[in-house]
């Protein structure tokens, strides 16, 4: 094995072969969702800024390369060496969650602030064509929340018996600025897929819309994390590597558990929050928010 946990001799590490495919899922086409898909530039078109204000998310085709995904898993795994050889349990106060692989591996199924351990995950934070999201929101003060909320988060769902990240239960991404105690204010959650990913394999729900909702629907209208039963109005994404999806941290969503045991439950995404108002860094003193420690207990 090469020194940065790249594979050889066409073996597979984590999903990811000698040949770069990725999860195995190269030559497999996605169902087709029903709602239109766009191609990111370095400027917004209207059509996108209407779907997007509309709905509450959208999906962009191709951000980055199979070649691009398929280094940037193979620098999970560097990463994951580091963490477990370790015993990390925080990273700047956030709860890291451990689970086993399908062959018995001890692995890191949701990387926090992985940008501030990799110069791969920290150069592709840089991309311009990240900035013109922040038109989605409008306001002079957006930024990457390359140092604030998770920073740049790495999520790894798999299905086997000892997995401790299958599915994430329904939740707003608002709620963290509830915990932070202060007023709740525009964000984008921006996700980058690193898996073919259809409906029929879980992966993430949206109902669309409820970013406009009031108050009182954004906090309470499910159970945070609790609540995983599907919605009537749900919307789910099929994706490929590579694919950006960006949704309103006022939505309702949730990531569907796979009815798949094993390599075909396989599903790895990232996230990385686009925020406004007061700058907020966490450091390696900071603490874990209640629904920090909440999403460590759950989601099994």
């Amino acid at each position: 094995m090469e020194a940065n946990g790249a594979a050889t001799n066409g073996k597979h590490i984590n999903g990811v072969n000698g040949n770069g495919h990725v999860n195995g899922h190269s030559a497999k086409v996605p169902r087709k969702n029903n709602y239109p898909e766009f191609t990111l530039g370095e400027k917004l078109t209207e059509d996108q800024k209407d779907f997007f204000d509309k709905n509450g998310f959208i999906h962009f085709k191709n951000f980055i390369s199979r070649e691009h995904v398929a280094q940037l898993l193979r620098e999970t795994e560097r990463i994951q060496q580091e963490w477990v050889s370790n015993d990390y349990k925080m990273i700047n106060g956030v709860p890291i969650k451990y689970g086993t692989d399908i062959d018995g591996k001890k692995i890191v199924q949701r990387f926090a602030f992985v940008n501030q351990h990799s110069q791969l995950f920290a150069e592709l934070l840089k991309d311009e064509r990240l900035k013109a999201l922040f038109d989605f929101i409008g306001t002079d003060d957006c930024r990457i929340g390359e140092t604030e909320k998770d920073g740049l988060v790495f999520n790894h769902y798999i299905n086997t018996e000892e997995s401790n990240y299958s599915r994430l239960g329904w939740h707003t991404d608002a709620l963290r600025d509830v915990f932070y105690g202060q007023k709740i204010m525009p964000m984008l959650n921006v996700g980058i897929h690193m898996d073919t990913s259809t409906t029929d394999n879980g992966g993430l729900r949206i109902i669309p819309g409820t970013h406009n909702q009031s108050l009182g629907g954004l906090l309470f209208r499910k159970f945070h994390f609790l609540s995983h039963k599907p919605d009537k109005k749900e919307v789910g994404l099929n994706v490929e590597p590579g694919d950006l999806t960006v949704h309103d941290g006022r939505l309702w969503h949730r990531v569907a558990r796979s009815p798949f045991v094993g390599e075909q439950s396989r599903r790895r995404v990232m996230y990385v929050p686009i925020i406004t108002g007061k700058f907020q860094p966490r450091t390696e003193n900071s603490k874990p928010l209640f629904y920090q420690r909440l999403l460590a207990l759950t989601n099994k």
